[in-house]
């Protein structure tokens, strides 16, 4: 009996043992997180382009230049990262080389077409020439979040008159091969 009791009391000792939890480490290995430091200011480069566009009849060459503003609010990242805006010029000048149009554009001057979001964190990274349409001279604008592809997208118009009509574009960039194109603003608010 000493034997069947011995037999069993080691039993339970064994069952306890391998049922028993382990004990866990608590040293945990990950590798170590370091913060992202900010850098000197990053700034878009100087830019310069005049092209030649046929426009009522006449021949224009449109100018626009790029230049970043230490002047102008910086603008900063989640991060922490600081970037530069920009200021652009649009310049239209007749075949005689005198000037129909010129205009010095900032992100201020867009804000009424912005979402608090942007006129906060986004630098006016863009503006391009797109088309003569008619009396109207269009470019595309954007502001952006910087080194992002999130942007709000603008459609300014010149018409052959001087006057100015900005809007947000939203028309898309890519088009259905069955669907005709869609122009980019209501003529109706032109």
């Amino acid at each position: 009996m000493k034997q069947i009791l011995t037999v069993a009391i080691l039993a339970i000792v064994l069952v306890l043992t391998a049922c028993g939890e382990k004990k866990k480490s608590e040293n945990i290995i990950a590798p170590r997180v370091e913060k992202v430091k900010p850098k000197a200011p990053i700034q878009m480069p100087e830019f310069d382009r005049e092209i030649p566009v046929d426009w009522i009849g006449k021949t224009y060459l449109v100018g626009i230049s790029r230049r970043p503003s230490d002047s102008l609010s910086m603008v900063k990242d989640e991060t922490g990262q600081q970037f530069v805006d920009n200021i652009f010029t649009l310049t239209v000048k007749r075949k005689d080389g005198s000037v129909f149009f010129n205009r010095t554009f900032t992100k201020q001057s867009l804000s009424t077409y912005l979402d608090d979001d942007y006129r906060r964190t986004g630098i006016f990274e863009g503006l391009v020439f797109d088309k003569a349409d008619g009396d109207w001279l269009v470019f595309g604008a954007s502001v952006g979040h910087p080194q992002t592809d999130e942007y709000i997208p603008l459609v300014i118009r010149l018409s052959r008159m001087g006057e100015l009509v900005i809007k947000r574009d939203v028309q898309m960039d890519t088009q259905n091969v069955d669907t005709p194109a869609q122009s980019t603003t209501d003529e109706d608010d032109v």
